[in-house]
């Protein structure tokens, strides 16, 4: 029986969400391969593209051990189609009550992006506790996600936006953090030169950046 990730589950597999953008599905396949072997499991892949959706679906189909997800989900269709692709978690930019209920009907885990306290309470209303704080450096960075601590305590978020190897220890060492999103770890030119064990690099250095606040599976 295929696993159904929770939200919590998606953030508590490693300290990076990979974001990932294909636009050649024959490199679906290799990448996630790459990603895995460097223990990254929870992939993101954007639906910026329109190769976007058979990417998911070949990773689904041909990496087992690989949990798919669909980035940029903006609408009820978008779940739907990277459900039926099948995306196993979703990722939004922001945050609809339209993406939330079609997520819960389709039992996919969403991580909604959130960059103001009206957006936190939105998402929490309709039972998201576990958000992607988007575009995380533009909004704020490290400092808002301290102040949203105090109000918001009972949020876990990922911030995802402006995060690279440089910054993102910063970001896990808050309290409410528990992991990041980040696109360094499929950089354009080791994607175009095929260089698979350099993404394999990238994502064992990812998986082994110390964070605070670990959560427990769901």
């Amino acid at each position: 029986m295929v696993m159904k990730p929770t939200a919590l589950d998606v953030m508590a597999d490693a300290p990076v969400i990979p974001v990932i953008v294909l636009d050649d599905a024959t490199l679906a396949v290799p990448l996630a391969r790459a990603l895995v072997e460097g223990g990254i499991r929870m992939l993101e892949v954007t639906l910026r593209t329109p190769a976007a959706l058979a990417c998911i679906e070949t990773i689904a189909r041909e990496v087992p051990e690989a949990v798919v997800g669909a980035g940029t989900v903006r609408s009820a269709a978008d779940a739907q189609a990277a459900a039926m692709a099948g995306a196993r978690f979703a990722v939004s930019p922001g945050y609809s009550h339209a993406v939330g209920k079609a997520c819960h009907e389709l039992g996919i885990a969403l991580l909604p992006g959130v960059a103001t306290g009206s957006e936190i309470m939105a998402a929490q209303e309709d039972g998201y506790h576990a958000l992607k704080f988007f575009p995380a450096q533009q909004a704020g960075g490290v400092a808002m996600l301290k102040a949203w601590q105090g109000p918001f305590g009972d949020v876990t978020f990922c911030p995802t936006g402006g995060i690279n190897v440089g910054n993102a220890s910063e970001f896990l060492a808050l309290p409410n953090v528990a992991c990041v999103g980040g696109s360094w770890l499929t950089p354009v030119q080791a994607l175009a030169a095929r260089d698979w064990a350099r993404i394999t690099q990238l994502a064992r250095d990812a998986a082994a950046l110390p964070r605070l606040r670990t959560v427990a599976p769901a």
